[in-house]
């Protein structure tokens, strides 16, 4: 006697369409955006150094501009940190920056951390408050 072959039929249909709906759930779901990290960024290394080491040349490894007045740090061997302010100086991809504090070296890496502008208040936010009208106070 031969087995109905429509219930076999049915229960394979039913589930290949679960199995469907739960991929195309998983796709319509929004994709996340990724965050922008503070870590610092690797821009370049310490180029030379004058005699005076009131200020450097970095060479930068990538067409980056750093603006002026961005802080940078060093990072160089036998943990050797520097700061750094960069003057807005620049030719071709070497990039000058006065030595704000610490050591360093020439070849010593040089990072740039992002830094968001400071975001202004409103304008009816800064203006002072209305104070009520003086009024007559009832009696006591």
């Amino acid at each position: 006697m031969k087995a109905p072959l429509a219930p076999w039929i049915a229960m394979f249909i039913a589930a290949a369409l679960v199995s469907c709906a739960s991929q195309k759930s998983a796709t319509l779901e929004k994709p996340e955006t990724p965050q922008k990290s503070d870590a610092p960024v690797l821009i370049g290394r310490i180029a030379s150094i004058p005699a005076d080491k009131r200020f450097v040349l970095i060479q930068s490894y990538a067409n980056q501009k750093v603006r002026s007045g961005t802080i940078l740090t060093t990072r160089g061997t036998q943990g050797r940190t520097a700061n750094l302010r960069a003057t807005g100086e620049s030719l071709g991809q070497f990039a000058a920056a006065d030595l704000q504090s610490g050591t360093l070296e020439v070849g010593d890496a040089v990072y740039s951390r992002h830094t968001p502008k400071p975001i202004k208040p409103p304008a009816e936010a800064i203006m002072k408050p209305e104070l009520p009208d003086s009024q007559e106070l009832p009696a006591p």
